[in-house]
């Protein structure tokens, strides 16, 4: 039985710092999956692009934004499914199976449940919230699987989203399947919560989710945002 083919899209900016252990541990929990590609869509200014050649990943060059990167690292991919996964984030090492288990459901898109690299009681109360099938408990951080067959004929991600793309591609999946949340956990970064406070940016992203419901246009959500969060 041929398995389900599987691209993962990597979109990095700046990631000098964190990039290299990122890659050695999704690197091992690939090694021994066949039928399995990554690949990094790289915007960098930094050093990011040089530790990436030292890595047996495909590396494509993009305009910045994370939409148009993910995008730009689909268009190259030839898995039969697309899996989107950010810099900061580790997928659990079942995640192969995982994702092709629930394919081969037909469940065509979903994520992940999400757990931080912070033992902190308030980061696991936030982890916990994403079981639950809520868009504000939604985020790119849970990381994103969807059929490429689906993938293009909603058309990507929508690259005028500079923020909250993640949110605007889960509704415009959901018009067409159902999207699933499976039960394993990422891993993600607590960093950004160290660097704006636990508490602080949890109500600034809750805010961001209110007035993109709302309607809010992209250019007062992303001022909001730049003005707020570092």
């Amino acid at each position: 039985m041929v398995e389900i083919s599987i691209s993962i899209i990597v979109p990095t900016y700046n990631e000098e710092a964190i990039i290299a252990e990122s890659l050695k541990a999704l690197l091992a929990i690939t090694e021994q999956s066949e039928g399995v590609e990554i690949i990094v869509s790289d915007a960098s200014t930094d050093g990011t692009r040089k530790i990436l050649s030292e890595f047996p990943v495909t590396v494509c060059h993009s305009a910045k934004g994370r939409a148009i990167q993910m995008n730009t690292g689909a268009q190259g991919a030839t898995g039969d499914i697309l899996y989107f996964l950010h810099a900061d984030t580790l997928p659990p090492e079942t995640f192969i199976h995982n994702i092709r288990s629930a394919v081969g459901n037909g469940k065509k898109a979903g994520c992940f449940r999400m757990n931080f690299n912070d033992s902190n009681p308030i980061m696991s109360l936030y982890g916990w919230f994403t079981q639950f099938p809520l868009m504000i408990c939604r985020g790119g951080d849970q990381s994103l699987y969807i059929d490429k067959s689906l993938f293009q004929e909603i058309g990507g991600f929508d690259e005028t989203h500079l923020v909250m793309e993640d949110i605007n591609i889960i509704n415009r999946i959901e018009e067409r399947a159902e999207f699933h949340i499976l039960e394993a956990e990422v891993t993600t970064s607590a960093r950004r919560y160290h660097q704006n406070g636990i508490i602080r940016l949890q109500l600034l992203f809750g805010t961001i989710h209110l007035m993109y419901a709302l309607g809010c246009d992209q250019e007062t959500i992303i001022r909001y945002y730049r003005e707020n969060i570092r």
